[in-house]
Formats: C-alpha cells, sequence, structure tokens
C-alpha cells in the first residue's frame, strides 16, 4: 500500500480513542458555514472577472473624475503617456547610450536574421526600424529591445520555404512573409484584446527549452553552407539530411572561406564568453558583431574577396521601409499556408517577447500587463506588415544588452531606430563588400546562447515527466522538423495537464503528534494513523475526468487498508474521512462520485463524511441533493473536529 505504515495501536474503547492523541481531546464543533446567495448574474460577472480579470486593471479608475479617468486610459493603452511627464535629461543619456549599444547589435543581427528566414537583408533592417518606434509608444517594458529574432526567422522561412521557393518566386515568398507578420499580428493582439493570454502559457518551460535548444542546432547546421562555402545545399531542415548534404558537397568547400569564417566565429564566441564571465564588460560581446562586420567588410575590399571564392552581401537598397500594404496576400491558394505560419510564428515570437519581459521586470522590481503586451506586439507586426516588415518581438539576447548597458525606458528603442534609419539613408554602400560567412558567424554566436544544458540538468533533477517533455521537443524538431518538434512540445504539454487532471493525487493522512494537524504519512514520517478512521485527501479539483478514477483509488484505498488491519488484527475501520481542503472545484460528475461512494460505503456499514470544503465546493454541494444526502452532521469544518465528533458519538454507543 502507498502509504506509511506508522500507526496507533487500536482501541479497546472509546475512551483509549479519545484520550489517544490531542486531535481527539474535547473541542468545540463548529458547523460548516454555507457561503452568502448570489444570483445567477453575479455568479456569473465573478466568474467571468476571474478568468479574463485577474489583476483587476480597472482598479484606478475607481472614484476618478472624468478628467482623471480620461488620462489614466491614455496612460493605460500608451504607457509612453505615464513615464514621458516625468522624463530628463539624465535618462535621455542613459537611454541614449543603451539604444546606440544594441544598435551596434540590431544592425548586423538584422541582415543575418532576414537571410534565416530566406528574405533579402535590407528587410531585416526594416524590422528593426519601424517596429521598436511603435512598441515604445504602446509597450509597458522598459528593458525590451525590439527586432527580428532567431526561432521566428527560422520556422517562418522553413515554413514557407516548404511550399514557396525564396530563389524560384521571390515576390511571392516576400508577400507571404508580409501576410503571415500580418496575420501574426492579428492573432497577438486579438489575444491581448479578448484577455486570452493563458493560450500561449500551454508551451511549458521545459518544452520550450527543448525547442529552442533543437532549432538553435538546426540554425546552426544550416549556418555550414555559408561557413564552408557551399553553394549548392539542401532546403530541409532536418539534422540528417543538413549533415549528408555538408559531406556530399565537400568538394564546394572554399578554404578561404572557411578560414575567415571560423576566425570571425572564434572571436564572436571569444567576445561572448568575456562578457558572460565579467557582465561589467557586456560592451565586448554588444559591439563584437557590428566589429565583425566593419573589419570583414575592409578586408573584403580590400583583398578583392570576391576573386577569391568568398560571397559577398552586395547592393542594398537605400531608403527608409517601402509601404507594402498592396503586397499582402488575402486570397489564393497560398492564404492557408501565409495564416498557418502567422499563427505559428506570433505563437513563439510572443512567447519569446512576453518571457523576455517579465524577465527584466522583476530584476528590476516593476510589473508588465502580458494583456497590454500582447496587444503592442500584435500592433506592432500589424503596422510592421504594412511597412516592409517581417515579424518580430522582443529579444534575449539585445535585451539583455539593452538592461546591462543601463537603459532607463523604451527610449532606447528609439535611439536604436533612429542608428537604424541613419544606415538606412546613408550607410547602406557599405556593406556591399560585407561577406556573407560573417551572418553565419553572428548567428551561430546568437543562437548557440539559445542551448541551455544547465537547465535541462535541472530538469532531470527535479521533474522527470518535464525532462522528458523537453528532450522530445529537443529531438522532434533535431530529426523531424521544425514544425513537428512544436507540434511535440505542445502535445507534450497538453499530455502532462491531461495527466495531472484525470490522475489527481490522494493521499492518506494522520495526525502530527501534540497538533491537531493532519498531514500525508509519506511526507511527514512522524504523522501516525488513526484507528478505526481512515483519513484520505484528494489534491485536485474533482471532475468528470477523473471522478471515476477517484472513485476506484478510493475504494482500492478501502480495500487495501481493511486487508492491513485486518492483517495486523487492529480495529476495523469505521469511518472515512474525505479531506477537501485541496478540492478547489467541483461539478456534477464530481458529486454524483460523492454520492455513490456514500451508498457504497453505507452498504458495508463504513460511515462517510467530508471535512473541509471550500466556498465554491459548499455552495455545490448545498444546491444539490447531496446535501441532503450526506446531512449537515456529515460535513465538518476540520478533519479534528470530524474526528471529535464522531469519537463522542462512538463513545455514547458503548
Amino acid at each position: 500500500m502507498g502509504g506509511s505504515s506508522n500507526k496507533v495501536e487500536s482501541f479497546p474503547d472509546a475512551n483509549d480513542l479519545e484520550s489517544a492523541t490531542p486531535a481527539m481531546q474535547p473541542m468545540e464543533i463548529h458547523r460548516v458555514s454555507l457561503p452568502q446567495k448570489k444570483t445567477t448574474f453575479q455568479s456569473l460577472k465573478q466568474s467571468l472577472s476571474e478568468v479574463f480579470f485577474p489583476d483587476d486593471p480597472f482598479h484606478q479608475f475607481k472614484n476618478q473624475s472624468f478628467f482623471r479617468k480620461l488620462v489614466l486610459g491614455l496612460q493605460y493603452f500608451f504607457p509612453i503617456f505615464h513615464w514621458g511627464s516625468e522624463y530628463n535629461l539624465q535618462l535621455l543619456k542613459s537611454d541614449a547610450i543603451s539604444g546606440l549599444t544594441i544598435a551596434s547589435l540590431a544592425i548586423p543581427q538584422g541582415i543575418s536574421y532576414a537571410k534565416l528566414a530566406n528574405l533579402p537583408p535590407i528587410i531585416g533592417l526594416y524590422s528593426s526600424f519601424v517596429p521598436p518606434l511603435i512598441y515604445s509608444v504602446l509597450g509597458s517594458s522598459r528593458d525590451l529591445a525590439v527586432g527580428p529574432v532567431s526561432i521566428a526567422s527560422l520556422v517562418m522561412g522553413s515554413m514557407l520555404r516548404e511550399m514557396v521557393s525564396p530563389e524560384h518566386e521571390p515576390t511571392l515568398y516576400i508577400q507571404l512573409a508580409f501576410t503571415a507578420t500580418f496575420f501574426a499580428g492579428v492573432f497577438q493582439a486579438s489575444l491581448g484584446f479578448l484577455r486570452l493570454g493563458f493560450i500561449v502559457d500551454f508551451l511549458s518551460k521545459p518544452t520550450l527549452i527543448g525547442f529552442m535548444g533543437g532549432a538553435a542546432v538546426i540554425v546552426s547546421l544550416q549556418q555550414l553552407k555559408g561557413l564552408l562555402g557551399i553553394v549548392h545545399f539542401t532546403t530541409k531542415m532536418g539534422f540528417i539530411p543538413v549533415m549528408l548534404s555538408v559531406f556530399k558537397h565537400r568538394t564546394e568547400w572554399a578554404w578561404q572561406t572557411i578560414l575567415m569564417g571560423t576566425s570571425f566565429l572564434g572571436f564572436l564566441l571569444i567576445t561572448r564568453h568575456i562578457s558572460s564571465r565579467k557582465p561589467k564588460l557586456f560592451w565586448v560581446s554588444a559591439a563584437a558583431p557590428l566589429a565583425s562586420v566593419i573589419l570583414s567588410t575592409v578586408i573584403s575590399f580590400v583583398f578583392k574577396a570576391q576573386n577569391h571564392g568568398i560571397s559577398v552581401i552586395g547592393h542594398l537598397q537605400e531608403g527608409v521601409n517601402p509601404p507594402s500594404v498592396n503586397m499582402l496576400y488575402f486570397h489564393g491558394s497560398f492564404l492557408g499556408l501565409a495564416i498557418k505560419t502567422g499563427i505559428v510564428t506570433g505563437i513563439l515570437s510572443l512567447t519569446e517577447g512576453i518571457a523576455v519581459g517579465r524577465t527584466f521586470a522583476s530584476i528590476k522590481n516593476y510589473q508588465i500587463d502580458g494583456n497590454k503586451e500582447m496587444m503592442a506586439i500584435g500592433i506592432m507586426n500589424m503596422a510592421g506588415s504594412c511597412a516592409s516588415c517581417y515579424v518580430t518581438t522582443g529579444s534575449f539576447s539585445r535585451s539583455a544588452v539593452n538592461y546591462n548597458a543601463g537603459s532607463k525606458t523604451a527610449v532606447s528603442n528609439i535611439v536604436m531606430a533612429s542608428a537604424v534609419l541613419v544606415t538606412m539613408l546613408f550607410l547602406m554602400p557599405l556593406f556591399y563588400h560585407t561577406p556573407n560567412v560573417i551572418l553565419s558567424a553572428i548567428i551561430i554566436t546568437a543562437v548557440i546562447g539559445l542551448i541551455d544544458f544547465h537547465a535541462v540538468i535541472r530538469l532531470w533533477k527535479v521533474d522527470k515527466l518535464d525532462f522528458l517533455a523537453c528532450i522530445s521537443a529537443f529531438f522532434g524538431v533535431l530529426f523531424i522538423s521544425v514544425q513537428m518538434g512544436l507540434a511535440i512540445a505542445v502535445g507534450i504539454s497538453m499530455l502532462k495537464i491531461l495527466i495531472h487532471v484525470t490522475r489527481p493525487n490522494i493521499v492518506i493522512k494522520g495526525v502530527v503528534p501534540g497538533t491537531h494537524n493532519y498531514r500525508d504519512l509519506v511526507h511527514y514520517k512522524e504523522a501516525i494513523r488513526v484507528p478505526p478512521f481512515l483519513i484520505l485527501g484528494i489534491e485536485s479539483p474533482i471532475y468528470f475526468a477523473n471522478s471515476m478514477y477517484l472513485q476506484e483509488r478510493i475504494l482500492r484505498w478501502v480495500r487495501e487498508e481493511e486487508e492491513r488491519v485486518a492483517k495486523m488484527n487492529q480495529s476495523s475501520i469505521k469511518c472515512i474521512i474525505l479531506d477537501m481542503s485541496a478540492v478547489t472545484a467541483i461539478d456534477t460528475s464530481g458529486m454524483e462520485t460523492l454520492a455513490e461512494l456514500k451508498k457504497i460505503l453505507d452498504k458495508r456499514s463504513v460511515e462517510f463524511v467530508l471535512a473541509n470544503p471550500v466556498a465554491s465546493v459548499t455552495e455545490k454541494l448545498c444546491k444539490s441533493v447531496i446535501w441532503e444526502q450526506f446531512g449537515s452532521e456529515c460535513v465538518y469544518m476540520t478533519v479534528a473536529e470530524a474526528i471529535a465528533a464522531i469519537s463522542s458519538s462512538y463513545k455514547g454507543q458503548i
């Protein structure tokens, strides 16, 4: 049997039963109070408020004048009005430094991530200009640095490429990328507006660790094309096809490209290591990508790298973002692909953006509103899709640099966008000779930080099921596909929820000597059984999904306990007390299960009573026939009071 063997020896009479433990000493018995009656409208209003407005966002508007409510409303929907009124030159100085610092990282990353999404490099810069400006007005995070990110870029590129070739149909591919970005924004903003952000939580942290780790490996392997100078390379994303392609085309390996790529990759990894070991030197890794681009461009120009087999970026269009409303694809056979890609990339970018924002908010001890962030990121992507941008969100690497550089407000995003604007207007010709191999090195350096070995080890130590979810997502991405890896991650998260819902934990409890507390016998070794009572605790809501399991499991507890007491020649079970303190909700199936259990146990001449039901459960029991079937004398405020009352009745029978 699952419970501990700790026990109180069987009592010859009720006097012994009453004096055996402090929990059985005479005490006042209280009635379980019935909750105050509510109308259907009141109950519905409270339930909806708890589901959709747990943070009570409208509390600040109470007892305020109309003008004050108007001001608070503007500050709520446009956070820039909240902190903008207190902005000063000292804050501007800090934001300017951090903004220029992240711009040095955003420019090369923007070009690199656009390549990862199979888009023209200039679109990466476009996506580092308009979205940060919009977020600075609508976003509530002070540290989030907005722009393209590796995972969303990878997923968008792999999903669209399955149906449309960016080489053979570049215009259609770009149209679908912008359209997918639009639908990603619609999806994100809708979740925020309808306050359905909890949907994103179905991607649990362990599955995300595995998914992002697998994606990071795939992204790094894909960069072997640029790092080795391979011209003909597979378009598939799996580990095996990529490695086969690498060795199949080894005749295309160019030693000049390999030398330059590995040299700069080593330089980038060293600077990253220096910054991770000494956080005060964060600027070393932040400036390294731009320094690599500048230095490699100079080398390429001086030594005429194109003549030695090293490919370069080539011409990049100058000027600000051109409008792309006319390129949105709202009809045709590929519309479904655009919607699917938008939803998937929208979920991933939203999860990353909110997680990064909350991380730095907790470090600086301020709060961000998750639903407002969803709306801000969603509107940012919707507007971006109309200005030649693809999916953007808060980047962890850039946000970490932004935080370490001393950012104070979202103005750092404005400064970064301004630096990108200057680059697009005046500096684009300078990127003509930039080697593509440098972009591959920058991508590898950026995504390698997504592989979190320490987190995987912690999962193994703490929760084996979480570890299984993590590893399954990792290998799903690595050996099947990015989309299938994501599907596996979501599926395992859902399976975990189903396991917890359908197979809740039930424990057998005993009294802790010297107290009136009843605890799990396995957890508290000093706790002891209280014959002739069997005290069971259910640690979950009772729903239709688990009611039959609970009935079968409780009856099994009873059978095993009867066998144990018979074997040890102890007094037989006379009463089962069901501790419902952890039962937060119950439905009609659950109540029918309790009624059925009472009928079965009554036939065995075993009492069945309830202890410590919470208010919502008590209210439902009262409205059903269960309350009449049990009677108020079979529902107690605590386990101790139930034992005291029933022990007294046994004493009266002797």
